[in-house]
């Protein structure tokens, strides 16, 4: 079959590899479209340390189940489906205690980090096992249901945030995941939703998305104005979606007294922490990682329209260009929110 292939860190071919092998308990899917994600692009320079050549990468995707394995139920040749790019083991303590995005054992989709190797979905074909698969209805294109993946990260975040009916909201970063959690955060309760970024293009499509208020950092004091907008409190919860020292001290700075501040962005593997203004204010943080089983809540809201993701797809794209895209997007392209892979095209 053919699949992108990174062969050395900033190289990568499209090439011949081998069909994957299919366990009894296995999902054998065609893929029909399958998103670059950030990791992505800085597994195809190192950076993360977590995409060692040679790999295929890709963990956003969805497709049309080709065969399953003998112990399969509940999935047959032809049925549309998507599936979490982690694999959990079911078996740990914290699978268990129904925590499966912290498992032990937990292996992620297009991974590579020394510890194991698994190949993702910029390929013709994935196995995954079968609880990590989900059915798709008819009404939701394969590109958009490619995005699952990212929209449950989303609504994880909005799901351990303590947002109450009425509440302001802050968003601070407008990139893909922030775009959809400004978007699951209103679903969960926010009354008010204010989005921030340096990138005008971003926010204007935050509006787009529903946001009420938008702030571009570069041009006003983000603490300062949302303190004028909630009558000098500031916002009830924060989410912060970038993963930076200045970024979570934004969010921090704009949160009201007791308020709470949840970290979805991991960018930095370390940050300066305004540690007197958390412990005098009583500011909760909380950090989230992935999703833990919300994918058929992440298909209705999707279904119904309260969460849109058409409008965060700028680029569809055949196998054969994803080097050059890879390289595009690598080198920095503003104009670009998510691009979507095409295998069989």
């Amino acid at each position: 079959m053919k699949a992108l292939l990174l062969t050395e860190y900033e190289q990568m071919i499209v090439t011949d590899v081998p069909e994957p092998e299919v366990g009894p308990a296995d999902v054998l899917v065609r893929v029909e479209a399958c998103g670059i994600c950030g990791s992505d692009i800085h597994g195809f320079d190192g950076s993360t340390g977590r995409r060692i050549p040679p790999l295929v990468m890709g963990h956003e995707a969805a497709g049309v189940v080709e065969a399953v394995g003998e112990q399969v139920t509940g999935f047959a040749a032809g049925d549309r489906v998507t599936f979490d790019s982690m694999v959990s083991c079911g078996e740990c303590h914290f699978c268990r205690r129904g925590h499966a995005n912290l498992c032990d054992n937990r292996r992620v989709l297009g991974v590579s980090c020394g510890e194991y190797r698994r190949h993702g979905a910029f390929a013709e074909l994935i196995a995954v096992p079968q609880h990590i698969v989900y059915k798709l209805p008819d009404g939701l294109p394969s590109e958009h249901a490619a995005l699952i993946e990212a929209v449950s990260v989303a609504v994880h975040a909005a799901n351990v945030t303590p947002v109450e009916l009425g509440d302001t909201a802050l968003v601070v970063g407008s990139g893909m995941i922030g775009l959809l959690t400004l978007q699951a955060i209103r679903a969960a309760g926010a009354n008010t939703v204010i989005a921030v970024d340096v990138n005008q293009k971003r926010l204007d499509v935050a509006r787009q998305l529903g946001a009420d208020v938008t702030l571009n950092a570069n041009e006003v004091d983000v603490p300062q104005r949302v303190a004028e907008l909630t009558s000098g409190r500031g916002a009830d919860v924060a989410l912060e979606v970038v993963g930076a020292t200045g970024t979570i001290q934004t969010a921090i700075a704009a949160v009201r007294k007791g308020g709470n501040v949840t970290l979805v962005g991991n960018v930095s593997p370390t940050i300066e922490l305004p540690l007197q203004s958390v412990v005098t204010r009583e500011i909760t943080l909380r950090g989230t990682c992935g999703c833990n089983g919300e994918y058929p809540a992440c298909i209705a809201m999707m279904e119904s329209g309260a969460i849109k993701v058409a409008p965060l797809i700028t680029q569809q794209i055949p196998l054969s260009e994803g080097p050059a895209w890879f390289k595009r997007l690598h080198a920095g392209d503003p104009d670009q929110m998510k691009v979507v892979v095409r295998p069989q095209e």
